[in-house]
């Protein structure tokens, strides 16, 4: 039975029910989130909910788009920073939303959505967008700017297998996963990057 229904504006109803999916899906996997508790815990009628997102897989891909949004917007760093102290930024707020949605990233990076076209697609826009953040920051040129970019797109992919593997075992501690990843990066880019500088 759902709540009396609180009258919103379309664009304030699906921010609502994301939130509420969002929520949801962080805290448990993806196949014991029901869209119809959705809809009650929003007070809305499952008719209403599948107005807005046609299926559950639609709903979830919703869901990412919007994360992915706000992992953006957490991992933007003051550009005037030296680019060991922004990788460093960027990197404990990457670790902090895995904290904070286990279930969400174990579902999109090991579940059986992980495969899906439009799910991909949100990932490989997240990693683009990321990926050219580090770049410009770099500040390289040319072939060693190419070059860069490659090892900065494998530094990504690197450190995102990574942290679903930490998120699982937990066999080391978050500071160790932390140096482990900003060594790689260190590494991939080598000595004309000064990443190896510790962040003030």
């Amino acid at each position: 039975m759902t709540s009396a229904r609180k009258r919103l504006d379309p664009e304030q109803r699906r921010e609502q029910l994301l939130t509420i999916g969002a929520r949801l899906f962080a805290g448990r996997p993806y196949e014991d989130v029901w869209i119809e508790e959705v809809a009650e815990l929003a007070g809305v009628s499952r008719g209403l909910m599948y107005h807005y997102f046609p299926t559950k897989r639609d709903f979830f891909a919703a869901i990412i788009r919007l994360s992915a949004e706000k992992l953006l917007a957490s991992t933007e760093v003051d550009p005037e920073l030296p680019i060991a102290d922004q990788v460093a930024a960027g990197l404990d707020a990457y670790i902090d939303f895995v904290v904070d949605n286990p279930h969400h990233v174990m579902a999109v990076n090991r579940g059986a959505l992980s495969g899906e076209k439009d799910i991909r697609e949100i990932v490989e826009w997240e990693l683009g967008v990321l990926q050219q953040r580090i770049v410009e920051a770099v500040g390289l040129q040319g072939h060693s700017k190419d070059v860069a970019t490659i090892a900065v797109r494998g530094w990504l992919v690197f450190t995102r297998a990574v942290c679903v593997d930490w998120v699982e075992s937990r066999a080391v501690t978050r500071d160790e996963l932390r140096e482990l990843c900003l060594r790689t990066l260190a590494g991939a880019l080598g000595p004309s990057v000064p990443l190896d500088e510790p962040p003030h």
